[in-house]
């Protein structure tokens, strides 16, 4: 017993130093409105919880309709940065902001979707106040379309692009620590998930997009790719079981958990503008 025990105190106070790691914010200094972007303004906005998010909003000069786009974990508004480009010379009016605890936004912790839902209520309401229409669509890679999947706006857009978004946050978790650990690493999960109650006030039943998908309204592309090991190809196309029609499945052959326009280019493109012509406008 004498023996095991600080084994037992190692393994907890590990486990709280990575589940520390693992929700703390991620600053970044965006800097300003990049060169590609005309007709773009600054904006700042406040989200349901009371963080400040900070975005740019390009717009269009006759909008057909308006696209929010919604980053990554741990990366910011830059990511979207071509997306914004095609998008406007296409005519949408486009929203792209940090997550609150990323980027230039406020915000303490990572919450894995739970509060950043709330930042993806408050800027759809805030474009499509600035839109005046409802026709909005959504793209949102992995944190992102989570995210958009836990808010409300899963019931308004005309149509939402997901990208490389998880089932469930305990898969997730598992994925990544059999990347790390092997096939043991699933089995440490818990280590992880029973903190987040006691340290951030919900648990792994209030971060599964899974349940949210019979719910959504509008049309859903969803992208995977073949040999992702942080979403797996499994998880996603048990995703795509639970939409309603319209819905699309893209599997992109060889791809691993990538940016997908990054990777794809023109091919990339071309396929989401088919896709929001279709359904957005």
């Amino acid at each position: 017993m004498k023996k095991t025990l600080p084994l037992f105190l190692l393994i907890i106070a590990t486990s709280y130093f990575v589940g520390t790691k693992l929700i703390s914010s991620s600053p970044f200094v965006v800097g300003e409105i990049p060169k590609e972007l005309p007709n773009t303004k600054e904006v700042h906005f406040k989200s349901k919880n009371g963080a400040t998010l900070s975005g740019w909003l390009t717009e269009a000069k006759e909008p057909k309709g308006g696209i929010l786009l919604l980053h990554a974990l741990r990366s910011n508004r830059l990511q979207m940065l071509h997306r914004a480009e095609f998008l406007q010379r296409e005519g949408y009016t486009v929203l792209l902001f940090d997550f609150q605890a990323h980027g230039e936004s406020s915000g303490e912790y990572i919450t894995f979707g739970y509060l950043e839902s709330l930042d993806v209520e408050t800027a759809y309401d805030y474009l499509e106040k600035v839109l005046g229409k409802p026709n909005i669509g959504i793209i949102g890679i992995s944190l992102g379309g989570a995210s958009a999947l836990l808010s409300n706006v899963k019931k308004r857009a005309k149509a939402i692009i997901l990208e490389s978004v998880y089932p469930t946050l305990e898969e997730a978790i598992e994925d990544r620590l059999e990347i790390y650990l092997g096939s043991m690493g699933r089995y440490l999960s818990p280590l992880l998930t029973w903190q987040l109650q006691p340290r951030l006030g919900f648990g792994v039943d209030d971060l599964k997009p899974i349940k949210q998908l019979p719910k959504v309204k509008g049309a859903v592309l969803l992208i995977a790719g073949e040999k992702d090991k942080h979403t797996t190809l499994q998880e996603s196309q048990k995703m795509f079981q639970q939409l309603h029609e319209p819905r699309e499945l893209w599997i992109v052959p060889n791809a691993k958990h990538v940016d997908f326009d990054a990777l794809l280019g023109e091919e990339y493109k071309e396929r989401v503008l088919r896709f929001l012509e279709k359904y957005v406008f």
